[in-house]
């Protein structure tokens, strides 16, 4: 069974930075597409980050892009989202989720995920 340990949401304000954690197993970590999804009240779930672990490979939303940045620690399996300058409209409640390498790349929404963590909440204050 697949388990996702998200950790390092909070409240801060505009232009400050933030770094989410997501803890999972050794061969998850390696082999899986793990994502960073965020929803904000009223709104869908949706993508914000995604690495390929066969490949590498990242995608970011074109609102993050800049800003937000992934990163893999293969000592700890731990997937890092560093979140820069942070804006009040990126408060939500941050989501991160596996699928099964294969998976279709890059990912486009919740539908290809299959395993998630319980979320951490990120508040942004104007």
């Amino acid at each position: 069974q697949v388990q996702l340990v998200e950790s390092g949401g909070g409240l801060v304000q505009a232009g400050d930075s933030l770094r989410l954690s997501c803890t999972t197993s050794g061969r998850t970590f390696s082999w899986y597409t793990i994502g960073w999804f965020r929803q904000a009240p009223g709104k869908e779930r949706e993508l914000v980050v995604a690495v390929s672990g066969s490949s590498g490979s990242t995608y970011y939303a074109d609102g993050v892009k800049g800003r937000f940045t992934i990163s893999r620690d293969f000592v700890k399996n731990t997937l890092y989202l560093q979140m820069n300058s942070l804006k009040p409209e990126d408060t939500a409640v941050y989501y991160c989720a596996a699928v099964q390498p294969g998976s279709k790349w890059p990912p486009v929404g919740q539908d290809e995920f299959d395993y998630w963590g319980q979320g951490t909440q990120v508040t942004v204050s104007s």
